[in-house]
């Protein structure tokens, strides 16, 4: 599936679209370089599933975990500043990858073969005019 974010008015009916196709997936890896618009679009995935706290980056904090209406938590990972899997498996990462909430995870490839074998890989790319391409 794709889908193309023209520009930020678009990325509030680009999240919801994504949300449609999600299925009984709860784990999404998104990969993209360096400000592809991976927090962006994370941030508007989880305002469109009703998430009234200012969603952050959790590049320092690693994990940020956010209510939704419907009782199912966010878990939002930022696996940036891992230096060693030691820290993935410090922080119970079995507890939210195998739990019942839905995890968006940037920067995947610096933990890849912690995800389970169900993980839905996300890639965003930014093109030559600026627009975004989500493809999973």
């Amino acid at each position: 599936m794709q889908i193309r974010i023209e520009n930020l008015d678009g990325i509030s009916a680009a999240a919801q679209e994504f949300i449609a196709q999600m299925g009984d997936n709860h784990i999404f890896a998104f990969y993209g370089s360096m400000g592809a618009g991976k927090t962006t679009f994370v941030k508007a995935l989880c305002q469109a599933m009703g998430v009234t706290d200012t969603v952050n980056s959790p590049t320092f904090a690693i994990v940020n975990e956010y209510d939704t209406p419907s009782g199912r938590p966010i878990y939002h990972f930022d696996f940036y500043r891992i230096k060693r899997l030691a820290e993935v498996y410090d922080m119970g990462y079995e507890d939210y990858f195998y739990g019942r909430g839905l995890c968006f995870i940037e920067w995947p490839e610096l933990v890849e073969e912690l995800l389970p074998e169900e993980t839905v890989k996300v890639s965003i790319e930014e093109q030559p005019d600026g627009s975004r391409v989500v493809e999973f």
